[in-house]
């Protein structure tokens, strides 16, 4: 059972007169000598999400780009400016998380989660990489810097990030409790809608046999994010009474939801095959209500159909699609450097 009146503080690095026992052990604001006991654990669900984390690592460089350095060519003008504009947002976003989920680990006393946001950490890095590996492969030099700035030129990628940003950055300059729980949801939100819009417009290129590799990376940035977005609604369940501040809530899932449909007809509009206005409307309010429902709070916009399953079943990250054969290639859908039957053994 979650004790929203939890102390906070960050703990320290060497307490000897700490207690790591999982009885006495909280999320945060615990009394811990910080080592890292991992054969004792009280959140049962943290080991089978460690076993997830670590059986999906992957590399980029698996991922031969070759047949997408041809088919970036025949990308339509408006193709090539969204894919452009939605590398630039990635990045950036993947490069915030890296940057500042350590400061979230920093105040963790539970062992076993801490360990959780470090691996989460690799992996965005390992998103990072995935980002440069393929604009080197496929964008011309002279055109490379023209993607990692372009959030400088657009001032409606800029308000967004500006957003996100100043809301980890208010947690680095104070790190009250406060911060901190707006901090757990504003990442909540980054994990669980700010990816998608994007994630879909590399979708519907592949499901045309356009860019099927880029395609292929992101379903696997995909499912990441996705087992990201179940960390953080774990944690927020321990360190937030949502019921009883669902209004600061509801109000950055509002801002959100609005910043992130502004964003999409923006860079998409009308202009990409499959997608329309009302369809990027449409998924982010149904992203949105489900994420609130999946940290205990009602819906807020009603839309009850997802207008992109199609490219859901494509991705395949929920298992909705066809599980035994990978969409892009025919083969595996799991890609995985280990058997994922390791791991902590309790």
């Amino acid at each position: 059972m979650a004790s929203y009146n939890q102390k906070f503080f960050k703990p320290k690095l060497f307490n000897p007169e700490g207690n790591d026992d999982p009885g006495s052990r909280s999320m945060i604001g615990g009394n811990i000598t910080n080592i890292l006991n991992l054969n004792e654990v009280k959140y049962a669900w943290a080991p089978q999400m460690y076993r997830k984390l670590t059986s999906d690592t992957w590399f980029p460089e698996k991922v031969s780009m070759t047949d997408d350095q041809r088919s970036i060519k025949l990308l339509e003008p408006e193709e090539l400016h969204a894919f452009k504009a939605f590398f630039s947002f990635l990045i950036f976003l993947d490069s915030n998380q890296t940057n500042n989920l350590p400061n979230v680990a920093d105040y963790l006393t539970a062992a076993e989660i801490k360990i959780l946001i470090m691996i989460q950490t690799f992996q965005e890095a390992i998103h990072s990489q995935s980002y440069a590996y393929v604009i080197e492969s496929i964008i011309p030099p002279e055109e490379r810097r023209e993607i990692y700035d372009y959030w400088r030129k657009d001032p409606v990628l800029f308000e967004r990030i500006k957003q996100i940003s100043t809301q980890f950055q208010d947690f680095v300059d104070d790190d009250s409790h406060e911060n901190f729980k707006r901090v757990l949801i504003a990442n909540f939100i980054l994990e669980g809608l700010y990816f998608y819009n994007g994630f879909n417009f590399f979708y519907q290129l592949a499901s045309r046999n356009k860019m099927m590799n880029t395609s292929r990376i992101i379903r696997y940035i995909n499912r990441d994010e996705a087992s990201h977005c179940q960390l953080f609604r774990q944690i927020i369940k321990e360190c937030i009474d949502v019921k009883a501040e669902s209004e600061w809530i509801y109000q950055m899932f509002r801002e959100s939801t609005e910043q992130e449909i502004a964003w999409s007809k923006h860079i998409l509009g009308d202009k990409i095959l499959g997608i329309t206005n009302q369809s990027s409307e449409d998924h982010t309010k149904f992203l949105a209500d489900r994420r609130l429902v999946e940290i205990g709070l009602e819906p807020l916009y009603g839309i009850k159909k997802n207008p992109y399953i199609h490219l859901s079943r494509i991705a395949n990250v929920d298992g909705q699609g066809d599980v035994k054969e990978n969409f892009f290639e025919g083969t595996v859908t799991e890609y995985h450097q280990s058997e994922g039957t390791g791991g902590w053994d309790f």
